[in-house]
């Protein structure tokens, strides 16, 4: 029998036995299932910036970390994608300096001033001589760059005599000067890299045209739609570059839509039209879109049987671009008026036979937009039993499956709520 100091020290020495067999099992586990967490973290880490960096480096970090990506990415593209990334990378490096020196200067914080001037110097310079290497500049663009060069050298020069007086006087009035100069540097570099778009549009819309390699034409399609993805202003850009060449019969939209008119591209449709509406979010482009009968073509593909539903969920959400509401021209678009009947009737099938939440999501987006463009949808959709169709759509889960489908659901049966037969159709399928 175990005596009561036996046991004792049996439980002394067992529990600590248990103990060290629980905290060994539970951090191998632990190891175990950290190491796979910290694998995924590195990567994330790895491609990420750094955090806390001193924002005089940041410049450098920029061009160190972003270079080997812009490179694949480039190489991926062809020349003008590898011109574009080059350009769009250290455009927004002196960008992101020059908004810096605006700040400082403000504060007179004088070394910092001159530190970022000279940087900036060196970025414009690298910028120019990168650019130079893969592309000629056309001649008035070329006078941008002497004249921008010249401007980065008198900031230098003027912000290093601040840094050696304690002068106040002497540092309010060259504040000004500065200001005044540092106004001129950004006007003139905006300048010159709207012109280096343009020129690597006009490259592109090239390729488009005088190809008949799908490869070739596929590739210069996505260096468009990249560069139409970093926002309305260069989008813009492409657009006034449009009317300034239309004269010649060149221009992106032109470009695009005689892609969509030849039979031998069926398969670069869909990502033809997706670069479209990326055009398409300001009113020039929708103006250069109507001069080039889009809307008729638009209604081809739409109405087309043999039509992949790829290219006409694109279609559609080109259809949704030109008729939202934001936009002031809409009104103009007489030929949307011609097709209303055909469009509308081809979305709502697209809607029925979508195979997927994304195609229902575009094709009911674009009735939602023309619903609000023009009631005569609405009655062309009461005709086409379209409360039936939406509200049966709404319990499929592959068609509609997120709340911003439900959404254009909603506004398309509110805007025809303003016929009586509709209230009286939402009611009979349990719409309410």
């Amino acid at each position: 029998m175990a005596t009561p100091q036996s046991s004792r020290h049996n439980s002394g020495v067992s529990s600590p036995q248990r103990k060290h067999v629980i905290q060994v099992d539970s951090v191998q586990r632990w190891m175990e299932d950290l190491r796979h967490m910290t694998e995924v973290e590195c990567m994330c880490i790895l491609q990420s910036k750094p955090i806390g960096v001193d924002e005089d480096v940041q410049g450098e970090l920029i061009v160190g970390g972003t270079g080997g990506g812009a490179g694949e990415q480039g190489a991926g593209e062809g020349g003008a994608g590898s011109g574009l990334q080059t350009l769009l990378k250290r455009a927004f490096i002196v960008s992101t300096e020059l908004g810096k020196m605006f700040q400082r200067l403000e504060k007179g914080r004088w070394q910092r001033v001159h530190s970022t001037a000279v940087r900036a110097n060196c970025h414009v310079h690298s910028l120019i001589q990168e650019y130079s290497a893969t592309r000629s500049s056309p001649a008035e663009m070329q006078k941008y760059e002497k004249s921008l060069l010249g401007k980065c050298m008198e900031l230098t020069a003027i912000t290093e005599r601040c840094i050696h007086t304690e002068d106040e006087y002497f540092l309010t009035s060259m504040k000004e000067a500065i200001h005044e100069i540092l106004t001129d540097v950004s006007d003139s570099f905006s300048q010159m890299i709207d012109m280096a778009l343009a020129n690597e549009v006009q490259i592109l819309i090239r390729q488009i045209e005088s190809s008949d390699n799908v490869y070739t034409i596929g590739t210069a399609i996505s260096s468009l739609l990249s560069l139409t993805q970093d926002g309305p202003q260069l989008c813009s850009i492409i657009a006034k570059f449009l009317s300034d060449s239309s004269a010649l019969g060149r221009g992106a939209v032109v470009a695009l839509f005689r892609i969509c008119r030849q039979d031998c591209f069926t398969c670069l449709y869909a990502h033809a039209l997706r670069t479209v509406a990326s055009i398409c979010c300001v009113d020039e482009g929708i103006k250069q879109l109507e001069k080039v009968d889009g809307i008729l073509c638009l209604a081809d593909i739409l109405t087309e049987g043999g039509s992949a539903e790829a290219a006409r969920a694109e279609a559609a959400a080109v259809v949704a671009q030109i008729t939202s509401p934001h936009h002031t021209c809409t009104q103009h678009l007489a030929s949307f008026l011609e097709s209303m009947q055909d469009i509308v009737t081809a979305l709502i099938k697209l809607c029925e036979e979508a195979s997927s939440g994304e195609v229902f999501l575009l094709a009911s987006a674009a009735l939602a937009n023309i619903t609000f463009f023009d009631t005569m949808a609405c009655e062309i959709l009461l005709q086409l039993n379209a409360v039936h169709i939406l509200l049966q759509a709404c319990h499929d889960p592959r068609r509609v499956d997120t709340p911003y489908s439900k959404d254009q659901v909603v506004t398309i049966l509110a805007n025809m709520s303003v016929l009586d037969q509709a209230i009286s159709e939402v009611l009979q399928e349990k719409g309410k």
